[in-house]
């Protein structure tokens, strides 16, 4: 009698805490992602500050878009729990145009009057 070894492909997924998506942990280059490529939201699972995983499990809501040297986006989340700041890699099959709200939006709502430009 032989022993038969089941193949069955198996795919790590993750519903997305904010919209509800079902989503695959691999984006679409076979990177590793921890955030919904709709809405960006991520869930807090993982403890920056001491390492490990965290007790938390807050959601973590995406705030800004940074720029490394490398020129590599980065996506900045914070958690609604506890305000833990996170970092994580866009990736390519992120919503692009969610994308570019956050990275836009510090140009398009300024601290100050646009109008104080005009007396510099």
């Amino acid at each position: 009698m032989s022993n038969i070894s089941n193949n069955t492909l198996k795919v790590d997924t993750f519903t997305c805490a904010w919209c509800g998506l079902t989503v695959s942990t691999f984006a679409a280059d076979g990177t590793r992602r921890n955030h919904c490529p709709s809405c960006l939201h991520s869930q807090h699972v993982s403890d920056h500050v001491k390492g490990g995983p965290s007790q938390c499990h807050g959601r973590m809501t995406p705030i800004a878009i940074a720029v490394l040297r490398t020129a590599d986006w980065m996506l900045i989340h914070r958690c609604v729990r506890c305000d833990e700041l996170t970092s994580n890699p866009v990736c390519a099959d992120d919503n692009q145009l969610m994308l570019m709200r956050m990275a836009v939006r510090p140009l398009a709502q300024p601290p100050f009057p646009l109008e104080a430009l005009g007396s510099l």
